[in-house]
């Protein structure tokens, strides 16, 4: 891994609404930092779990083995496709600002000692409604935590 720069940022997604948080991180991609999300399976969504596990699902049945859409079940590739929906990616500039992106499954070694941020726009604490977290929606369309 490369070592971490100025430009790099380092955001816990812990306890942070999935959509908002996306958003924030497309935005700083566009300007050329590096970003990498840590604790990716404990953002969250807002809604029913057991509603929004059932879309998920026959959102699986679209497509095929090959020829996509392709559909992710690990929390860290929900998370990066989310930040991808809002990248300009058919354009050079959303292309190179997708690379500049990193997720994680928890903390990594290497980035234990580095300073997180938080985005206090996407704190799941302002919900009123119900909301899960990516984890028990990746668990319920199949991941399994050890793969």
């Amino acid at each position: 891994m490369e070592t971490i720069t100025r430009e790099t940022t380092v955001v816990n997604a812990e306890g942070l609404i999935l959509g908002r948080m996306a958003s924030g991180i497309a935005k700083q991609l566009l300007e050329g930092q590096r970003v990498l999300i840590v604790n990716a399976e404990k953002a969250v969504l807002s809604g029913a779990r057991v509603s929004k596990v059932n879309e998920a699902k026959e959102f699986l049945a679209v497509g095929g083995v090959g020829r996509g859409p392709f559909h992710y079940r690990r929390p860290d590739r929900i998370v990066r496709k989310a930040v991808k929906g809002m990248l300009p990616i058919r354009q050079p500039k959303g292309i190179q600002a997708y690379r500049r992106l990193q997720v994680f499954i928890g903390v990594p070694d290497k980035l234990k000692e580095q300073k997180m941020n938080t985005m206090a726009e996407a704190q799941a604490k302002k919900l009123t409604c119900p909301h899960f977290t990516v984890a028990e929606l990746a668990k319920g369309i199949g991941w399994k935590e050890n793969e």
